[in-house]
């Protein structure tokens, strides 16, 4: 599924291991989403992940979604 993970975790300058910490989400889990590789995640994952990101889940799996008007370098 294509998500803004990957580009939020930048923006944020947070890693994986940090939101395992703070959700109990599984690395697995979480690897896959980094690398659009889960295909239907649930809901409760999706609204752990962003809750701890402070995002929506629309921001989060919104691939449309501009989160910030800057380029992340």
């Amino acid at each position: 599924m294509e998500n803004n993970f990957r580009v939020i975790l930048a923006v944020k300058r947070l890693k994986i291991s940090d939101v395992i910490e703070a959700t109990g989400i599984s690395r697995t889990t979480l690897t896959n989403l980094f690398y659009e590789r889960l295909k239907n995640p649930n809901y409760a994952t999706l609204q752990s992940v962003a809750d701890f990101l402070d995002v929506s889940i629309d921001e989060l799996v919104n691939k449309d979604f501009r989160m910030l008007k800057t380029e992340v370098r």
